[in-house]
């Protein structure tokens, strides 16, 4: 599978009303990346970054927390983890994603704890949305693995300052403590084995290149919007990210008059989503892409709770492109801040 299949529902988790302990916290925090929309939450206290590099397995195991999740909160009242940054220790290529909820000891949480987690590079520019970071990584509550594609990675280097921007929340009645989220990420240092390919993630928003997030109508709805591929090259596949009551999402070439997918979501008697397809286009050799091509993403939802759900939709298309010319792809690093000034802290760009 690959990285696009990652994007899991982040479940809208409208939260029954109970008497709930009170989580620990901080000061307020203002989440103003572009998937938290720029709400505002108390942070969490005392959850930071370890990360365990195991040069024998290729792997790094990324864990956040601890958190503490009183049972019945949504994600606008829980106090959330601060952003934190891991800074790439070698040159190569970072090959998957594997993200799971775990205690202390590793045994697994339910997965509908996390609303979303997303990693940014901060040395790079998203080349479909310049004045964004390159968005690597991104889950929600079904924690699908995002596999490795043989013979493609996702390139790095040394001291690359990776951001991790997670938000959590309960929908159960059930209170969790001590809870980490865990991602471990395979990789392949450049000194190691023939050179991987380099990939670098799609993600196509109907918010177009602002903020991901927007709120959802009573009823069905849709919202589309529209980026412009200045690269030539292919998408190997395309997957997508919606929240609850969400229930398709439509990827098209308006250049070229083609759709590229329609992914019509799996949602329970409820209408909560439960997953998006994944289309792909590697035995056709990938979906070419021309610069100067317009890409329009539409979400359709269909929101039955009467109400209008504020901050409650996102709509994404997100793949893996791989550019014809990728020295042309340079010109998308940039300089970041430095480490310390960064972790702990909100990112508002």
């Amino acid at each position: 599978m690959f990285l696009f299949t990652g994007m899991s529902p982040l479940a809208a988790g409208i939260a029954n009303a109970q008497e709930k302990p009170a989580p620990p916290m901080d000061m307020e925090h203002h989440h103003g990346g572009f998937m938290q929309g720029g709400m505002h939450h108390s942070v969490a206290k005392g959850v930071t970054l370890d990360v365990k590099m195991d040069s024998a397995a290729h792997t790094a195991t990324l864990r956040v927390g601890p958190m503490n999740l009183p049972g019945n909160t949504s994600h606008l009242k829980m106090p959330q983890p601060p952003d934190l940054v891991w800074q790439i220790p070698f040159d190569g290529w970072l090959l998957a994603y594997h993200p799971r909820l775990v205690d202390a000891s590793g045994s697994a949480f339910p997965g509908a704890l996390l609303h979303h987690t997303a990693f940014w590079n901060e040395n790079r520019a998203d080349f479909l949305c310049p004045n964004k970071e390159e968005h690597i990584f991104g889950a929600g509550s079904e924690m699908t693995d995002w596999g490795e594609v043989p013979g493609y990675g996702y390139h790095v280097q040394k001291d690359d300052k990776i951001r991790i921007e997670t938000m959590v929340y309960n929908p159960t009645a059930s209170s969790y403590q001590n809870v980490y989220l865990e991602v471990v990420i395979p990789y392949q240092e450049a000194t190691e084995s023939a050179p991987r390919k380099n990939v670098y993630p799609a993600w196509m928003d109907v918010k177009s290149c602002g903020n991901s997030g927007y709120d959802v109508p009573a009823g069905k709805s849709e919202k589309s919007g529209t980026v412009t591929v200045n690269f030539d090259g292919v998408l190997l596949g395309v997957g997508g990210h919606l929240h609850d009551y969400g229930r398709q999402i439509v990827l098209q070439d308006v250049s070229r008059k083609e759709t590229v997918a329609t992914l019509d979501a799996k949602v329970d008697e409820k209408g909560r989503l439960d997953s998006v397809p994944v289309k792909l286009f590697v035995q056709e050799g990938g979906f070419r892409f021309s610069a100067g091509d317009v890409l329009k993403t539409s979400a359709t939802y269909d929101n039955p709770t009467g109400k209008l759900l504020r901050d409650g939709a996102m709509g994404i298309a997100v793949g893996y492109f791989v550019p014809a010319d990728d020295s042309k792809m340079a010109a998308l690093r940039r300089k970041t801040r430095a480490t310390h000034e960064m972790a702990g802290m909100s990112h508002d760009h």
